[in-house]
């Protein structure tokens, strides 16, 4: 079946976006308050349209084909610019919103910001859902195309579309294990320098800023290891004598695992931390529900707390 003028339903893309999103009949009957068998129906027609399954069984559950996947992004933008074009010219109750927010951000900042915002959902926007995704996804466009609503963390994206606001400057704490070697003195550029260290670098480099300041020193250090992520690196830190960096704001993150923070003796540059999203979501009053929750609890909570 081909998709013509006279059969073409703009409400079928919405229900692709869901059923994609949800992998499951069920799931996406359940979000667009339809009974099952209607959003059996609809599916069947979307197959139709599209000469392909959209969803196929997997043991018990259901996934997505590989040409929904592919499409995915497309029919997520054409919901949102729909959307957005209906919100502009009036104005939606976020108490009963029903909406899924993608956010990206590196994998320490849902452990801290995810708490208070899920309270701050519950209170204000009980339809609204999120869904973090770890930043290795920012070298794609995905605010421009649609797989991300919302970047939240040093923002590096230089597309023009893109909107970048800015919160304020974070910097990095050294972090250890409790009684660490290192904390018996003083820490100085040459006892921080002759540390061994553990890196975070979703790349797996083994340099950054501070190796650049200790060269800028006479300086250099040993790196032992590189981990994908924050997390991972502090259950590392908690079991051996090696020196991480975290950013300031996850102090408390350290703190329940036993780990101590210290200033760092070095001039690093601090980093600027803030949100990025797409002017397609100017206009869009869930949208800008959710970029004040997150700004508020950032700056009111999490801001740069200073030398420790």
């Amino acid at each position: 079946m081909r998709v013509t003028q006279s059969n073409l339903d703009l409400n079928l893309l919405l229900a692709l976006d869901v059923l994609i999103e949800e992998s499951s009949v069920r799931g996406a009957a359940a979000r667009l308050h339809l009974s099952e068998p209607a959003m059996s129906r609809t599916l069947g027609r979307i197959r139709a349209a599209l000469g392909d399954p959209v969803l196929v069984r997997a043991g018990r559950g259901m996934v997505p084909t590989p040409g929904a996947l592919a499409i995915h992004a497309d029919v997520r933008e054409l919901v949102e610019r729909a959307r957005a074009l209906f919100l502009s010219t009036g104005h939606t109750d976020v108490r009963t919103a029903l909406r899924t927010f993608t956010a990206i951000a590196y994998d320490g900042l849902p452990a801290m910001l995810l708490p208070a915002l899920l309270a701050r959902v519950r209170a204000e926007a009980p339809g609204v859902r999120l869904r973090f995704l770890t930043e290795g996804h920012q070298d794609d466009p995905v605010l421009r195309e649609g797989v991300a609503d919302l970047e939240i963390g040093v923002i590096d994206n230089q597309l023009p579309e893109v909107r970048v606001e800015h919160l304020y400057d974070e910097r990095m704490v050294g972090v250890v294990r409790a009684g660490h070697p290192l904390l018996a003195a003083a820490v100085t550029p040459e006892r921080f320098a002759a540390a061994e260290h553990l890196i975070v670098s979703r790349r797996a480099r083994m340099q950054g800023p501070v190796d650049r300041a200790l060269r800028d020193l006479g300086l250099t250090r040993t790196v032992c290891a590189t981990v994908g992520s924050l997390s991972s690196s502090l259950f590392v830190l908690r079991e051996t004598d090696l020196v991480g960096l975290i950013p300031g704001q996850n102090r408390a993150l350290a703190q329940a695992l036993d780990l101590t923070t210290f200033p760092l003796p070095l001039p690093l540059p601090p980093l600027p931390f803030g949100m990025a999203w797409h002017p397609r979501h100017d206009a869009d009053t869930t949208h800008r529900w959710l970029r004040t929750a997150v700004r508020e609890l950032l700056l009111d909570r999490f801001e740069d707390p200073g030398p420790a």
